[in-house]
């Protein structure tokens, strides 16, 4: 398999001082997986043009390291046309010779975070074979789980003062904020959420939060802020892993700003560099808008008011209408915490669940099913039923449906659809995939909410939820909506995510 490597990955992989972390696991990846590593005509040409003289020989040195691609194939018809509607400058169209070399299957993939590449790869139809670091990570994962030696611990909130700032982590950092240094130490006393390679004890990501009252001083962004409550994400990096930290570190900021009862949650944010990029397009996903500027950073803010939208769950996460079909799901023990790990039970151990899996990291999830009707549609809710036996049989999740998929084209469609967010790994979506005529279906939902406290089966017909022993839900059962609120009360959910 071969892998033909942006430009810009290269030269971030062999600059003379190497403060791009994602980049050297992505490496390691290419290696494990044995994928040859390629290096185009073009990017060399590029790479020699770059001001960095030492950037520049250590490239040269190391050029043996790559498979080279000498002479560009020919410009596909279909290529060219999508180069002549998006393209708009030479470097565009360096970019597409790259793509046309996955066109014509010269390489196999291409590795890179160019946004503009990507979405020339969605109209060609060859998008399954451009990734992005994170991307190709999770599916290298999916396709050799017998790989994965690598490990993530669980997320922690420590002390500033606990937390190592030689760490080669905040290099970058400490490039683009002169006095880093002295307000980390300031900060000592404060709280960040992080999370550690377990394999080397070095960090992976790094979230510091920080809520404002409505008197907050403002005068220095433009256009200045109405007054209101506010929770500032005030330092957010993310080490590109295939593990989906930036999803569970988004679920974090979520959390906190439900707590606090914020009407607003705002970032300052440079865009210099491609994990700035990539933060920012993760962050405009789940809602957040440009507003302005702070001196030379960009500030995105997020309205956190109560309200609700079928059309784009995402951008008012977390909260959910009450006034929705409601539906009660099985899952067995086996898969239960594996797919939602911040619903474990009293009775399992979090060792077992570190947070090596793109699966248990994601707000976005997967549910495979073959269940008869009726099915939920896209805004209906799902109360995840863990499997067990009269006692043992426990409520412990919400979730909101995104999307239910039928139509895939064909086996590879179907496992690429659902590898990185169900608890299958590839070989067993293939097997539920060969199982039957009858093909599964996917369902695509939101992790919302783990219930505080869970009521099981017995509770479940005591309160007329279910109707008996024989009523336990076997595909997709739904309920009442005095039924669901019934299980709100019942298991001491606190309702603020809830939109009547």
């Amino acid at each position: 398999m071969k892998a033909l490597l942006d430009t810009n990955i290269i030269i971030h992989r062999e600059a003379s001082k190497i403060i791009n972390q994602d980049i050297g696991i992505l490496y390691r990846w290419l290696e494990r997986a044995k994928y040859t590593k390629c290096v185009h005509s073009l990017s060399i040409a590029e790479i020699e043009k770059y001001q960095n003289q030492q950037t520049v020989e250590t490239f040269q040195i190391k050029l043996d390291s790559y498979e080279r691609i000498e002479i560009p194939s020919p410009l596909q018809t279909e290529v060219k046309s999508v180069s002549d509607e998006i393209d708009v400058n030479e470097n565009d169209k360096n970019d597409t010779l790259l793509l046309n070399e996955v066109f014509v299957g010269r390489v196999d993939i291409l590795v890179t975070e160019d946004k503009k590449i990507h979405k020339k790869a969605v109209a060609l139809g060859i998008e399954e074979k451009v990734f992005t670091i994170d991307s190709f990570l999770e599916k290298t994962f999916a396709e050799h789980p017998e790989l994965v030696n690598y490990k993530v611990l669980n997320v922690q909130k420590l002390k500033f003062g606990r937390i190592n700032l030689a760490d080669g982590f905040f290099d970058s950092l400490k490039e683009d904020y002169a006095g880093f240094d002295k307000w980390f130490i300031k900060k000592f006393d404060d709280e960040a959420y992080i999370t550690i390679n377990a394999n080397n004890g070095l960090l992976l990501s790094f979230l510091y939060l920080k809520v404002e009252e409505k008197g907050e001083n403002y005068t220095d962004i433009t256009p200045t802020f109405a007054l209101k409550k506010r929770l500032k994400i005030g330092t957010f990096k993310v080490i590109n892993n295939g593990f989906r930290l930036g999803e569970r570190f988004m679920k974090i900021i979520f959390d906190n700003a439900l707590k606090n009862k914020v009407d607003e949650i705002y970032v300052t944010i440079f865009d210099k560099r491609d994990e700035q990029k990539r933060l920012i397009d993760m962050l405009e996903q789940w809602g957040f808008v440009l507003w302005g500027k702070k001196n030379e950073e960009l500030v995105y803010v997020r309205d956190f008011s109560r309200k609700t939208d079928k059309t784009n769950l995402k951008q008012c996460y977390p909260f959910i209408p009450r006034d929705t079909n409601c539906y009660i799901v099985p899952i067995y023990p086996d898969y239960h915490t594996e797919l939602l790990p911040d619903s474990i039970l009293n009775t399992e151990s979090p060792v077992e669940f570190i947070e090596d899996f793109p699966h248990r990291n994601g707000i976005n999830k997967v549910y495979v099913s073959r269940a008869l009707e009726p099915h939920p549609q896209k805004g209906d809710i799902l109360v995840f039923y863990r499997t067990g036996g009269y006692y043992k049989s426990v409520v412990s999740t919400i979730g909101i449906v995104q999307e239910i998929k039928y139509d895939f084209r064909n086996e590879d469609d179907f496992v690429l659809y659902c590898r990185k967010s169900s608890v299958f790994p590839e070989n067993q979506l293939r097997e539920m995939w060969q199982y039957s005529p009858v093909k599964p279906f996917a369902v695509r939902f939101l992790y919302i909410y783990s219930f505080p406290h869970r009521i099981n089966m017995k509770e479940l017909i005591d309160f007329q939820v279910l109707n008996g022993i024989n009523d336990a839900p076997r595909g997709f059962k739904q309920i009442t909506k005095e039924q669901f609120n019934i299980i709100l009360k019942e298991t001491k959910s606190d309702e603020s995510f809830i939109v009547d």
